[in-house]
């Protein structure tokens, strides 16, 4: 049996004539790798992230309450969380202050990725509480996903798969720079 012919078997043997793209770097989300093992500031990602470089912490925007970082698992290309730094998981909970910068900071994400990348809109929201879908509902955090005409192609929408144009950093280099207060 030739490569080609192994590559086009379904489980069962038989052959199905379906390419496969493997997206091996998604088993770090689905086994919930970098999740807080318990709502703990301690176990926190997004406790840990403001500590590191912008660089390798992804981090696009700093501000005094709040910032701006790239989701690692991002549903299109220039994918930005939100987050106080404060730990806190329900955004009742957020100072007025906190509350202000968050939308601030969401408002200058939409400005800069559409200066950059023309997104013709955008997907904002929170998911509150694991039930709600929030992948870590420990600690807040906000979606700014940019979106296209016929973004939502076959591949998420057949093949559970996104399509990223550029490495994370280069995304991350990219809207840093060219960030609209």
């Amino acid at each position: 049996m030739s490569t080609d012919e192994t590559l086009h078997q379904d489980g069962a043997g038989g052959d199905d004539r379906l390419d496969r793209l493997w997206t091996p770097h998604r088993m770090a989300y689905i086994r919930g790798e970098s999740k807080p093992a318990d709502a703990s500031s301690g176990q926190c990602p997004f406790c840990r992230i403001p500590t590191l470089d912008d660089e390798p912490g992804l981090v696009v925007r700093r501000g005094r309450l709040s910032f701006a970082v790239l989701n690692l698992y991002p549903y299109s290309p220039g994918h930005l969380l939100v987050c106080p730094y404060r730990h806190l998981a329900d955004y009742t909970e957020t100072t007025d202050e906190e509350a202000a910068e968050i939308a601030d900071l969401t408002r200058q994400a939409m400005r800069t990725i559409r200066a950059v990348s023309g997104a013709h809109g955008f997907n904002i929201g929170m998911n509150q509480g694991d039930i709600a879908g929030a992948g870590i509902a420990a600690h807040l955090h906000q979606h700014v996903v940019p979106r296209w005409s016929g973004d939502s192609n076959f591949m998420p929408v057949i093949g559970s798969t996104r399509v990223l144009p550029e490495l994370l950093t280069d995304t991350r280099a990219l809207l840093a720079e060219a960030w609209i207060d």
